[in-house]
């Protein structure tokens, strides 16, 4: 009995726990753009590879300027490396006999440094314009990550606010048939009508609670991607301050604000330019490795030899050397490999050039396709309200027949039906046009 009640009470702290830890959000749509372009995964991402583009930029510079390195070497010598020569010369000694000598100390101890500098390569100005594309590429890379992000938020955002209305209007049919069902079932029991009638409602009963239940499971995987897009942990408490009905209004209301499309505002387009300098970049990269390379190097340093280890010792005897060097290098005939090689550059500069023609094509069209389905979209939202208010009305009038006995159980049911689907129809009207314009702006780069 003990162990039962301590693992209740821990069952119960675990639960209080594990609520304490859920954080409660409330977001209107703009909110959550917001939230998501500075918390969502994709965005935390994209920010690390702009600040890892500028330390490759700073990388690239640094190789054109000074570079200093410094070092100790430290020799410990066993065995002498023995050198011969022959008698009868300055070593003395009997003439053509060779005798060997050993050179050299135990210790041996170094301590340089060394200064270099590039004077000039033709291929470090171009790396330097290289570098400053490379960072703009993920500069652009982040703006297309940041109206893919809206597009996502502004979709998952609709979705959730369509399953909340598809739920208000579905618990609202249910109320209203139950009443007609429960009616009509008396009715029966008098004996005034058929039993098929009956029948009928309780199919179309049925029909609504299973769309209801799955209607509410879509709730809570909608919520859930959108916890996930916009950066939060699934199991966070979100609520939406935005109401479908007034986000499909505010975008009806823009709806012929657009100044047309300038492609080259486009992000695609921007990035597909971007590349095309890139390959231009690396056309010069190759053309100027034809150039000569100019360096310096400054050394110095201290060199000491002992058969003990004193090297820490004061009076220990230092030797001191120094040098400058300059390096020329001149490339003069490479069997053609270099002009290979910038004839590959060359042709992927031409290939650069007919991919950003290709992309400005493709994004008029895809402009012209998505404010076409904009357009439609509005005038579907306008058909859509339309036609719920007839089917509204369709359906009352055959309510009032079916209970005085002036219309079939079949008729009434098809009223219903219809109503049901003009229902959805103007639900999914209303998001379509929030989705639409979402994609249009994507488009148009419109913030």
């Amino acid at each position: 009995m003990k162990n039962k009640i301590l693992i209740t009470l821990l069952l119960l702290v675990s639960i209080i726990h594990a609520q304490e830890q859920k954080q409660i959000y409330s977001f209107s749509l703009q909110q959550a753009i917001d939230h998501a372009l500075q918390n969502s995964y994709s965005s935390i991402n994209a920010n690390r590879d702009i600040a890892a583009a500028r330390q490759k930029k700073w990388e690239t510079t640094a190789t054109g300027l000074p570079q200093i390195n410094a070092g100790l070497d430290y020799l410990k010598t066993f065995e002498y490396t023995k050198q011969g020569v022959t008698g009868g010369g300055p070593f003395g000694g009997t003439a053509g006999e060779i005798s060997t000598f050993a050179f050299g100390t135990e210790q041996t101890m170094i301590a340089k440094a060394s200064l270099s500098q590039l004077l000039f390569d033709g291929s470090y100005f171009v790396a330097l314009k290289a570098s400053k594309t490379y960072l703009k590429y993920y500069e652009n890379a982040k703006l297309k990550n940041n109206s893919e992000i809206k597009e996502a938020v502004v979709n998952a955002y609709g979705n959730v606010l369509l399953a909340q209305e598809s739920i208000s209007i579905l618990e609202k049919n249910k109320t209203t048939l139950s009443k007609t069902l429960s009616d009509t079932q008396e009715t029966y029991k008098n004996g005034l009508i058929e039993e098929e009638n009956v029948e009928q409602l309780q199919i179309t009963l049925a029909s609504i609670e299973s769309n209801l239940n799955n209607t509410k499971r879509l709730l809570d995987i909608s919520k859930k991607m959108l916890k996930f897009t916009i950066g939060l942990d699934i199991d966070d408490e979100l609520s939406l301050t935005d109401k479908l009905d007034n986000l499909s209004t505010s975008n009806l209301a823009s709806a012929f604000t657009q100044n047309g499309f300038a492609v080259t505002d486009n992000i695609n387009y921007q990035m597909a330019s971007n590349f095309q300098e890139q390959r231009s970049l690396e056309l010069k990269l190759q053309k100027s490795k034809a150039m000569p390379t100019l360096g310096a190097a400054f050394n110095f340093g201290y060199n000491s030899f002992a058969n003990d280890f004193t090297f820490t010792n004061g009076d220990q005897k230092w030797n001191n050397f120094s040098n400058l060097g300059v390096s020329l290098s001149v490339p003069v005939f490479s069997s053609f490999g270099r002009s290979a090689k910038t004839q590959q550059a060359k042709i992927a500069f031409e290939q650069a050039k007919t991919q950003l023609t290709q992309t400005e094509q493709q994004l008029k069209l895809q402009y012209e396709k998505a404010k076409s389905e904009f357009e439609f979209s509005v005038e579907e939202y306008a058909t859509s309200k339309s036609n719920l208010n007839l089917a509204e009305r369709i359906e009352k009038k055959q309510e009032i027949k079916f209970k005085e006995g002036l219309s079939s159980s079949f008729d009434f049911n098809e009223a219903q039906r219809q109503l049901y689907t003009a229902q959805q129809n103007y639900l999914q009207s209303m998001a379509n046009i929030i989705n639409k314009k979402a994609a249009l702006e994507k488009l148009t780069n419109k913030n």
